[in-house]
């Protein structure tokens, strides 16, 4: 069983709380809305609490599930609190339109809120390929991820093995750029007649 702590109340912290309290861990929901974390809680039923905005999360993996605008300012804001956490950022950084990337070639929401975190806290990058219903719906999808410490990695993988997903280590975190331009790339096809059902996966060639 892993502590899990969401901050945000949207429909991927939906998903994937809902998900995580199957598969065994705890859930803290927290949002800078009391009420929508409120809402949230008592809709994932036992097993799901509500913190507080701002204070240290309970969780030892903290799943940062807000617009990818609002995810540095948001780190920023915890500081120290994230101290020593692990911090999953699942955020996109489209553009107004989803046809491109607003940030800069060389870089990654990922590696920037690295950047605004205590040198103690770890961020992994995952989920991003994934939209919420398809995460919802259970099947065991892959979830790449990509991160600078290993450890942190394994304690990750753990806890998407007990969702009922698949993890697939992407490499270090400079990675997460390319793990971002997926995330693009996905919308592109689903837009261009594939339909949002879907999500991008590795074929092994064998049965797993």
């Amino acid at each position: 069983m892993t502590s899990i702590s969401i901050i945000g109340s949207g429909n991927m912290a939906r998903a994937i709380g809902t998900l995580a309290l199957k598969g065994g861990n705890t859930v803290e929901i927290t949002s800078r809305d009391p009420n929508k974390a409120g809402a949230l809680v008592r809709a994932l039923g036992d097993g799901a609490t509500a913190g507080t905005w701002g204070v240290a999360p309970s969780g030892d993996i903290v799943i940062l599930a807000v617009l990818f605008a609002g995810a540095v300012p948001v780190v920023k804001q915890y500081g120290e609190a994230l101290a020593g956490k692990i911090v999953v950022d699942i955020t996109n950084p489209f553009n107004a339109d989803a046809t491109g990337l607003a940030i800069a070639h060389d870089t990654s929401v990922a590696q920037m809120v690295a950047e605004a975190t205590p040198a103690s806290t770890h961020v992994v990058k995952a989920f991003n390929t994934l939209f919420s219903h398809v995460i919802a719906a259970g099947h065991p999808v892959d979830v790449f991820m990509a991160g600078d410490d290993a450890q942190a990695k394994a304690s990750v993988s753990a806890f998407i093995t007990s969702l009922g997903l698949r993890p697939r280590d992407a490499g270090d975190l400079n990675m997460a750029h390319w793990l971002e331009s997926a995330g693009l790339l996905e919308m592109g096809l689903a837009r261009a007649g594939l339909g949002f059902d879907i999500s991008l996966a590795v074929n092994l060639g064998r049965a797993e």
